[in-house]
């Protein structure tokens, strides 16, 4: 079990046995259930005005230990208290850039076609013209501006792109509310249609 420090305010959901979603806090080890009628949901906590203090604040009721809690969430039963994801009413968000050398490969895949050959002719012709200037391209830079040029003669930029090597970092939507799954249960997965990208079932 992980170590949590003393001075650490956390927030969490759980499947409380006979009563349903429930929010948590960990204090000294043990595991408080923080559920009011003020902020029945994680969603309502979040857009307190001041979080940490209205958590703190809370009494709590306690319902076990974070070892017991997270023994019980490695198999989840509906009649044992377990972990859920810490969202539930909001879509889960991400932020960030993915390399710009992943994205115009991934750009390159879908035009071919899943063609190796045609595949390996596009990759050639982009480095004939721009080499390796994808190692090191910064998002939004003049050089990432030259890049998008060359993509977009060759027939290649997509919205996809633009996120990544634009100007605007990319804020892309994970999973939808409440369709995150807690920590411990296993996942069945499939892969998209190119086979690289495994998704949550």
């Amino acid at each position: 079990m992980i170590a949590v420090p003393a001075s650490a305010l956390l927030l969490g959901r759980v499947w409380r046995a006979g009563i349903g979603p429930s929010l948590v806090t960990l204090r000294a080890g043990r595991v408080l259930d923080i559920t009011t009628k003020a902020a029945p949901t994680m969603r309502d906590v979040l857009e307190q005005a001041d979080i940490a203090g209205f958590v703190a604040t809370i009494a709590g009721v306690d319902i076990g230990t974070l070892a017991e809690i997270a023994t019980a969430s490695l198999e989840p039963q509906a009649e044992v208290t377990h972990f859920l994801a810490p969202c539930d009413l909001q879509a889960v968000k991400a932020c960030g850039v993915t390399f710009a050398r992943s994205m115009v490969e991934r750009v390159i895949e879908e035009r071919a076609g899943g063609d190796p050959g045609r595949a390996a002719e596009i990759r050639a012709r982009i480095a004939s013209m721009i080499g390796d200037s994808l190692r090191d391209l910064v998002p939004g830079s003049a050089k990432a501006t030259e890049v998008k040029a060359v993509l977009q003669a060759e027939g290649l930029w997509s919205q996809y792109l633009e996120v990544g090597i634009g100007p605007d970092a990319e804020v892309f939507t994970k999973a939808q509310p409440m369709s995150a799954v807690g920590w411990g249960p296993a996942l069945a997965c499939t892969r998209s249609a190119n086979g690289t990208t495994p998704n949550p079932k």
